[in-house]
């Protein structure tokens, strides 16, 4: 089957339905074998086993997931050249990422859309800051560091970015601002916890940053605890009417040191009609959530 016939946009803006998201890539490859070992997680699966990365994309296109998020996250032309890759290896990468998902899209048996991830600073840096922003640089430093990496995405033609797991505001702005650049369409997802930015800051302050910016389709959080989606889509859902969007991990806390998950409690059931009742269009998860339960919001739409 071909990829989805229209725009994602207007699938949320016309249809008023809850579109299905993917869960975390990162899990489906380990589940599959894949060594995730190494600063460059996986991006490296990404360049040495692309067969792997397409096979984990059509296990969740065959849960019943209708996005599909890129091999992207963590491919950065800074990170990437420790490793000896030069800037048109690491540019062919990104674009293969898009390649990839595109290619299990065309082959589900549904309407599938193709979303390139545009991870955080803090996710090239593998030290776990993605979680904790204010890496202490510009505005102009942070947009310096994604502008390329957005427009090699966009050439591979993507139906949309997932700028996402973004801890903080100035991250917020300097992507945006990207953005405002290309004339793209995105969603904007931020981290969250405790009723903020992993940073900090107040979450009706962060979401109003994209309230009105007419690249962005969508806005939410992910990678966060199932518990902190709801507030966090009522605060979002105080400064605008776009479209929402939560795709939490499982509610585990992400160890740097050790590269391990722990989790604090037994796996709960998401409240996903009151995230639906919020606001929410796209729901699906992150780190930890994988086919079986993308299979069941997929079945409960």
């Amino acid at each position: 089957m071909a990829r989805a016939s229209g725009p994602l946009a207007e699938a949320l803006a016309l249809a008023r339905r809850t579109v299905i998201l993917d869960g975390g890539l990162s899990n489906q490859l380990a589940d599959q074998g894949c060594d995730l070992s190494g600063d460059l997680w996986s991006g490296r699966v990404l360049a040495q086993r692309p067969d792997q990365v397409t096979a984990a994309h059509t296990a969740y296109a065959r849960a019943g997931a209708e996005v599909l998020i890129t091999a992207s996250y963590q491919v950065g032309y800074e990170a990437f050249a420790r490793h000896g890759y030069g800037r048109p290896r690491t540019t062919a990468l990104l674009r293969r990422s898009v390649r990839l998902a595109d290619r299990a899209a065309r082959a589900a048996g549904h309407e599938v859309w193709v979303a390139a991830s545009v991870g955080p600073y803090g996710a090239v840096l593998a030290d776990g800051s993605e979680y904790r922003g204010r890496y202490g640089l510009s505005g102009r430093e942070l947009a310096a560091f994604h502008r390329p990496r957005i427009e090699a995405l966009l050439g591979a033609a993507p139906d949309v970015l997932a700028l996402e797991t973004v801890p903080d505001t100035a991250e917020a702005e300097a992507l945006l601002t990207v953005l405002a650049e290309t004339g793209a369409r995105a969603w904007l997802s931020y981290t969250v916890a405790g009723g903020r930015t992993r940073a900090g800051q107040p979450l009706p302050e962060a979401f109003a940053l994209a309230a009105e910016a007419p690249g962005v389709i969508a806005l939410g959080v992910n990678c966060c605890d199932p518990e902190d989606v709801l507030p966090a889509l009522e605060a979002a859902a105080s400064v605008t009417g776009k479209p929402l969007l939560a795709y939490p991990n499982d509610g585990s806390v992400w160890d740097a040191a050790t590269r391990t998950w722990h989790a604090p409690r037994a796996p709960a059931p998401w409240p996903t009609a009151a995230w639906r009742r919020a606001g929410a269009r796209l729901i699906g998860g992150c780190c930890r959530i994988g086919p079986p339960r993308i299979a069941e919001l997929a079945a409960g739409r």
